[in-house]
C-alpha cells in the first residue's frame, strides 16, 4: 500500500509511520493492546460522505485502554476519548493543541502532519508537510508541535481513527479569545486558503501552496 501511495502522489513527500521521518512528529506505541477498542469502533456506521469527529465516545471510555492512555500519556489528566471517521482525502486545514494526541488507526489511513515552527507570520506553505502511512491497529502520540488534521482515507469503505485528548479539548470556547486561530478549546486551526467552507465558518485561512489531495486507486 505504501509504495502504491507513493506512485500515486510524487507531489508529497510520503513515509511509512515506522519510519525515522516520523520522529520529530510522534512516536509510535507498542505497549497499548487496541484491539477492543477497534472492534468498538467498527461497530460505528461511516457517514455516507464527509467525516464526522465526536470529541468524547462513551462506549470507548469505559474500556480498560482509556485509563492506560490516561495514565501514561496524559499524566493522569482526566482524559476524554473520541472518534474520527468518515471520508476525506484533502489537506483542507491544519490544527494544533497544547498537549499530545493518541491516534489508533481503526483502518488504515493517512496523517498529513506539519511541525509548527514551521508556521511565519500566520501562514505555512503546504509543501513544508509530509504524508504517513499507518497500518490498521497502528497506535501514535502525535506531538503537541505537530500540525495535524482529518485523517485521509486509502479505500472506498473510509477511515476511522480512535483520538484521545485533554477533557474538554475541541469543544465550545466559555470565554473570549484573543487569538483569531483559536477555534475551540485547546484547538488553534487554520485553513488552506481554497478552502472557502472552513473560512466561512471563521477559521483563519493560512495554508498556501497545494492543497495535497491523497489519492489511493489509479483513475
Amino acid at each position: 500500500m505504501l509504495e502504491k501511495l507513493k506512485q500515486l502522489n510524487p507531489e508529497i513527500e510520503f513515509y511509512d509511520v515506522n519510519d525515522a521521518e516520523f520522529a520529530t512528529f510522534g512516536k509510535v506505541i507498542k505497549n497499548l493492546d487496541a484491539a477492543e477498542i477497534i472492534e468498538t469502533a467498527k461497530k460505528i456506521p461511516n457517514p455516507e460522505s464527509g467525516s464526522s469527529y465526536l470529541p468524547s465516545v462513551e462506549d470507548f471510555e469505559f474500556l480498560k485502554i482509556t485509563s492506560g492512555i490516561e495514565n501514561e500519556f496524559f499524566g493522569s489528566l482526566v482524559t476524554q476519548i473520541g472518534y474520527c471517521w468518515g471520508h476525506n482525502n484533502f489537506l483542507n486545514a491544519t490544527e494544533w493543541h497544547t498537549s499530545s494526541e493518541i491516534n489508533i488507526a481503526v483502518t488504515p489511513l493517512v496523517l498529513i502532519l506539519g511541525h509548527i515552527w514551521d508556521i511565519r507570520d500566520g501562514k505555512i506553505d503546504s509543501s513544508k508537510f509530509k504524508a504517513f502511512y499507518l497500518p490498521a491497529g497502528t497506535v501514535v502520540e502525535v506531538y503537541s508541535t505537530s500540525l495535524h488534521f482529518c485523517p485521509c482515507e486509502v479505500s472506498e469503505n473510509g477511515f476511522g481513527c480512535v483520538v484521545g485528548l485533554p477533557l474538554g479539548t475541541n469543544t465550545d470556547l466559555t470565554v473570549k479569545k484573543n487569538d483569531p486561530m483559536l477555534f475551540r478549546k485547546n484547538k488553534w486551526i487554520m485553513a488552506h486558503c481554497e478552502n472557502e467552507a472552513l473560512i466561512n465558518k471563521g477559521v483563519v485561512p493560512g495554508i498556501t501552496g497545494l492543497n495535497y489531495e491523497i489519492k489511493y486507486k489509479e483513475i
